[in-house]
């Protein structure tokens, strides 16, 4: 695991790539991967960029690095699982960051969801639309600045009005995001990172 968050950490997506094979033929767990290797080797290089001892280019190639190495890991898992569930799934209208939202897809998909993904910059409106199209059980909101957070709440205050917010979870995530946000929104839940995602979704169940 050392090895893999090392990796992570270099950005070096071919070593992370083989690292994870070679733990997977050892024996070594989907989930504790995922969890004590390249989730730690993002949360590494994110504290080192919060410090400005790591740069945007450098944060960028870890989470592709990351990215890949979650796909090896989950490609032949989740064919084996059974569909736990649906969520959709996006960044909030204004924002256009989507390294932390493209992990959570890439767990729960691993994890048995089925993942509807809508990018980032998604209006209310298109929330409300896939929230009626896809009738999911639950739905995913995140960003990354503070100035696009009001977005999550004006989501949920539309789905109310939509009259289908009984009909959805929400949860909620990314860099600003706090469980005390979630509360003051009325969000479901809140998942402070992509390892952590799948774990609350199945307590929601």
């Amino acid at each position: 695991m050392q090895k893999i968050q090392d990796a992570v950490v270099a950005g070096n997506r071919r070593e992370t790539e083989d690292l994870v094979r070679q733990a997977i033929s050892e024996g070594t767990g989907t989930m504790q991967i995922i969890n004590e290797g390249l989730a730690v080797g993002l949360k590494l290089i994110g504290d080192r960029f919060k410090t400005g001892d790591a740069f945007l280019p450098e944060m960028m190639l870890s989470a592709i690095a990351a990215k890949a190495g979650i796909e090896v890991a989950t490609k032949d898992l989740a064919a084996s699982i059974s569909n736990k569930g649906t969520i959709v799934l996006g960044t909030v209208k204004g924002d256009l960051h989507d390294i932390g939202k493209n992990l959570v897809a890439l767990v729960l998909r691993g994890r048995g969801f089925e993942v509807v993904d809508l990018g980032v910059d998604v209006s209310e409106e298109e929330f409300i639309n896939a929230v009626r199209e896809h009738r999911p059980d639950f739905l995913g909101i995140s960003c990354l600045m503070t100035t696009t957070m009001i977005g999550m709440g004006k989501t949920i205050n539309s789905l109310t009005k939509a009259g289908l917010r009984n009909n959805v979870k929400v949860v909620i995530g990314g860099c600003p995001v706090t469980q005390n946000v979630a509360s003051q929104i009325g969000a479901d839940g809140y998942a402070r990172e992509a390892a952590s995602a799948a774990d609350l979704l199945e307590s929601l169940l």
